[in-house]
């Protein structure tokens, strides 16, 4: 199986940052993507930031020139950077792993998320 950890969520005032880590265990063969999404509550999933393979990112258009996500490859973690954050940036923000286990199963995992909270 494999397990993911995420970290660094907590409550800011509007302006604030926060870096969130996720760090991927278990049997893992190989990472193919890893992603942040949010849901805020009464809303739907959405996606925050994606990294596919080595170096391909994108962002939602609502956090773009404010949030940046990094991946190291070697510690199987992805760090998602938020700066100038505001309240409408409350919500659980989940990590996502696509990933090969050493049994060679594809899967997509998800992590048990981590509260962020924006004060106005």
């Amino acid at each position: 199986q494999v397990h993911l950890v995420e970290s660094g969520g907590g409550l800011v005032h509007t302006g604030g940052s926060l870096r969130l880590s996720c760090a991927a265990s278990g049997s893992i063969f190989i990472i193919n993507a890893m992603s942040w999404y949010r849901q805020a509550p009464g809303k739907q999933r959405e996606l925050v930031a994606t990294v596919i393979g080595e170096d391909k990112i994108n962002y939602a258009d609502s956090v773009k020139g404010r949030f940046t996500i990094s991946r190291d490859n070697a510690k199987n973690t992805v760090y998602l950077q938020m700066n100038s954050l505001k309240p409408e940036d409350t919500a659980v923000y989940y990590c996502n792993c696509a990933a090969t286990s050493t049994s060679r199963d594809w899967s997509v995992y998800w992590g048990q998320g981590t509260q962020v909270t924006v004060s106005s």
